[in-house]
C-alpha cells in the first residue's frame, strides 16, 4: 500500500550540528551514506557532545557541517570555515572530532520536561545514554541509522522538519502522527530500499533550541507532550513522540519524489535491543 513520497533527504555529516540538503543518496545498514560518521568529543568528560544537553551543548546547532572529499568541513554561523580550536573556543569546552564511536560512548540528556519549565540554562537532570543501540555497525546515532518523520507529524506539531533533525521527509496525506502505525512494519522505499520501523521516536529538548536562523520554539516539544505521548520501548514510561527510528533490512538508493509503500509487519519492538 503506498503510503507517500520522499519530500526532502537530509544529512547531518557531524552529530548536533546543522547538516545538509541532498537530492538522492545511497542507504546501507548504516545509514544514508556519511550521516552522523563524525562527532565532536569533550575532552574533559570523554561523553560525546550531543545538544540533548543544551545547558552545554546548544551552541552546536549554530555551526553546520558538511562532507568534503575525505572528511567534512564545518562552518560557523557566519559561513567561515572553523577548526576544533575555534570551536573549542567558541564552545567553552575543549573539543576533538572523531571519525569512530569509542566503545560504550556516551551522551547526556537533560530530562526535557525540566528544560521546558527551567529554560535551557538551568541546572537540570540528566541521563546518560549509550549511543547506538540500534545501530551495531557504527556512525554516532543516539538509537538506529535511520529517522522519519512525516509532513502529517510537522502539521501536527506546527514545526520545521529542521527541528526534529529526520533524514527522510515524507510526504503524507492524513492528519495527526500516521507513522505511529507504522512501528513493527516494512517500507519500501523505490526500487529497491527496505526498512523496518521500529519505535517512535522520543523527543528530548532538541527542537525547542535555535537551529541556525531558526529561533527557539518550546512548542517543537511541547505540542507532542501534550498530544501524542507514547511508551517508545517496553520498560519505558510514556514520552512526547514525533518520527519513527528505522534499521534497514535491503540497502538501495534514496531519492526525493521515491514512492513509498507499506508492506507486512516484522519483528517489531521486541527486536530492538
Amino acid at each position: 500500500m503506498r503510503v507517500g513520497t520522499v519530500e526532502r533527504l537530509r544529512r547531518y555529516p557531524v552529530k548536533s550540528l546543522l547538516g545538509e540538503e541532498l537530492a538522492a543518496v545511497g542507504v546501507d545498514g548504516r545509514g544514508l551514506e556519511r550521516d552522523r560518521g563524525r562527532a565532536l568529543l569533550d575532552l574533559d568528560t570523554g561523553k560525546v557532545a550531543s545538544a540533548k544537553n543544551p545547558r552545554l551543548w546548544a551552541g552546536l546547532l549554530g555551526y553546520t557541517a558538511a562532507t568534503a572529499a575525505g572528511g567534512v568541513v564545518i562552518t560557523g554561523p557566519d559561513g567561515r570555515c572553523v577548526d576544533e580550536e575555534e570551536l573549542s573556543a567558541a564552545l567553552g569546552r575543549k573539543v576533538a572530532l572523531i571519525a569512530e564511536r569509542p566503545p560504550g560512548a556516551t551522551i547526556e540528556r537533560a530530562v526535557p520536561e525540566e528544560v521546558l519549565a527551567h529554560g535551557i540554562e538551568a541546572e537540570v537532570d540528566v541521563t546518560v545514554n549509550e549511543l547506538g543501540r540500534a545501530a551495531p555497525d557504527g556512525g554516532f546515532f543516539d538509537f538506529a541509522p535511520l529517522h522519519l518523520v512525516t509532513t502529517s507529524t510537522l502539521a501536527a506539531t506546527g514545526a520545521e522538519a529542521e527541528r526534529y533533525r529526520p533524514n527522510l521527509v515524507i510526504r503524507t496525506e492524513g492528519e495527526g502522527y500516521v507513522e505511529n502505525a507504522w512501528v513493527g512494519r516494512e517500507l519500501t522505499i523505490g526500487p529497491v530500499l527496505r526498512l523496518r520501523i521500529v519505535v517512535p521516536t522520543p523527543r528530548c529538548a532538541v527542537p525547542t533550541l535555535r537551529h541556525g536562523p531558526l529561533p527557539r520554539s518550546t512548542s517543537a516539544l511541547r505540542v507532542p507532550a501534550e498530544r501524542n505521548r507514547l511508551v517508545p520501548l517496553e520498560g519505558m514510561p510514556a514520552l512526547p513522540c514525533a518520527g519513527v527510528y528505522a534499521q534497514v533490512l535491503v540497502p538501495g538508493r534514496v531519492a526525493v519524489g521515491d514512492a513509498i509503500r507499506l508492506g507486512r509487519g516484522g519483528a517489531g519492538r521486541e527486536a530492538v535491543g
